[in-house]
């Protein structure tokens, strides 16, 4: 596991993907990442939580990384659900 990255998924989860939810899967997970510092508290749908994985793994450099630690502490000593 890394610091920052997608969700990690459970197996059952995993079973019930549909074919393009697979991607998100294709790098490390992370203890924290985008769908943790994007409003986690306020995303039900797991095709969001999906799209915002795929955006980090599209996206992804070393200053989003950065952005994403400094939100997740942001976070985390607010109490705050989204930055």
């Amino acid at each position: 596991m890394s610091r920052v990255g997608t969700r990690p998924p459970i197996p059952d989860e995993v079973d019930q993907y549909e074919n393009w939810h697979h991607r998100r899967i294709s790098i490390k997970p992370g203890i924290t990442g985008l769908w943790q510092v994007s409003g986690r508290n306020e995303i039900d749908n797991f095709d969001d939580v999906v799209k915002l994985d795929l955006q980090y793994i599209d996206k992804w450099n070393l200053g989003l990384d950065i952005r994403i630690l400094l939100k997740t502490v942001w976070v985390v000593f607010t109490h705050k659900g989204s930055c």
